[in-house]
């Protein structure tokens, strides 16, 4: 749960939204640090207003329906500073479910084994050729940084795809 109240509350400190606006933002920009669907932003929004971290104002425009614009309130602000600095400097346990598959890997002929990392392989370098053509943020320098910081892992991965498949080989 902190890190979707770091999330939105983190939105929210740009300025107030509606639940669309939000969500329209996450789906569109932030799927590679999260995979936080609708229900689950607006099931954390509401929680996050009635622990008293954001107000709620109701709007109406023309024949539209009546929606909810979310904004971070003052004590927001020093809830989202304190997961920030948590998140921050956190050291945290990655758990690849690809590992799983790695370590099953002696009950597969070896050749299948090969041709599932290297289909892993393609599919990392593919999703890594993506986050490279994201275009720079310009005005808020963190959001580079969480995409380098992908490409980076995924640089590892392909890195020691590449190293299994070839140790596989000669093992072979």
């Amino acid at each position: 749960m902190k890190h979707r109240s770091l999330i939105l509350l983190g939105l929210l400190m740009g300025q107030s939204q509606h639940g669309y606006q939000i969500n329209e933002f996450i789906e569109r920009n932030l799927n590679t640090v999260t995979d936080m669907k609708k229900p689950t932003a607006y099931a954390t929004l509401d929680k996050l207003h009635q622990q008293g971290y954001i107000d709620i104002q109701l709007e109406q425009e023309g024949n539209r329906p009546t929606r909810k614009v979310y904004s971070i309130n003052e004590k927001g602000r020093e809830y989202f500073y304190q997961l920030l600095i948590e998140n921050l400097s956190s050291a945290e346990t990655v758990h690849y479910k690809g590992d799983i598959g790695l370590m099953f890997i002696d009950f597969l002929p070896m050749e299948k084994v090969i041709s599932s990392l290297k289909e892993r392989l393609e599919k990392n370098k593919k999703m890594m050729e993506s986050l490279k053509q994201t275009p720079a943020h310009e005005i808020r320098f963190g959001v580079n940084l969480a995409v380098e910081h992908k490409i980076a892992m995924l640089e590892a991965e392909i890195a020691f795809l590449e190293k299994t498949i070839q140790k596989l080989h000669h093992a072979d």
